[in-house]
């Protein structure tokens, strides 16, 4: 026998039950990390009409409130996204005196005049969408609460193009509902996403947590009614 399984032999076992492990902690290593919204969702930027509406400049530049477009958040799980008459109004032709000289503006922006006209909504391409397993993001109870667009949105006052930051996951979701005080903000403040930035920034390395506090305990003290926003 000893001619037919060399001594050597020996050690096949141990290192196929090594190389197992390993390639079993290997493979599971890297679904975690890249079969996981975080890895295949954060950074996505679908190409928008004309090049998409310019954050950067409208809300971060000029200063619009995230309001004024989307006019829902905070009496609708939706976040609407604005019809062709809202951009209308600041894009009609001779409104805006600063850039009705510039042909290249002009052209630009032709195609909102041109849905403004034809009575048809401008075809933006969506980029945040949960699961499908959810049934939806109630943006009312959680702009109500005091969590900022920022918390999932990023600055989206530095976006040229709107891409998504974060990863819109369950243990995304979770790991905020365990912490809550990492990102609610007084209301008012809610849509200032430059002072949200550096309030929470301020948070996290230990200052204003008793803020925090006090404002999770007016929360839960008086809690959203509408369960069924989130849950079935």
């Amino acid at each position: 026998m000893s001619l037919l399984f060399p001594k050597w032999m020996n050690v096949l076992p141990t290192v196929a039950a090594v190389g197992g492990l390993l390639g079993a902690t290997s493979v599971v290593g890297a679904f975690w990390y890249y079969a996981t919204p975080k890895f295949f969702k954060v950074g996505y930027m679908p190409v928008q009409p004309e090049g998409g509406f310019n954050h950067q400049i409208h809300a971060g530049k000029l200063g619009m409130d995230c309001r004024y477009c989307h006019t829902k958040v905070e009496t609708s799980a939706e976040a609407n996204i604005p019809n062709a008459s809202t951009c209308y109004g600041c894009h009609a032709d001779g409104k805006l005196v600063k850039f009705s000289e510039s042909e290249q503006h002009k052209a630009k922006t032709n195609f909102i005049r041109e849905a403004y006209a034809s009575d048809a909504p401008i075809e933006w391409r969506r980029v945040h969408k949960v699961p499908d397993y959810v049934r939806n993001f109630p943006h009312n109870i959680h702009v109500n609460a005091g969590v900022s667009c920022y918390s999932c949105h990023g600055q989206i006052t530095g976006m040229p193009v709107v891409y998504q930051a974060q990863s819109l996951s369950m243990s995304w979701c979770l790991d905020c509902h365990r912490n809550p005080e990492a990102h609610i903000v007084p209301r008012d403040k809610v849509t200032q996403l430059q002072w949200v930035e550096k309030h929470l920034a301020e948070r996290a390395t230990g200052g204003s947590l008793a803020e925090a506090k006090k404002l999770l305990e007016a929360v839960q003290a008086n809690p959203p009614q509408n369960c069924g926003a989130c849950h079935y």
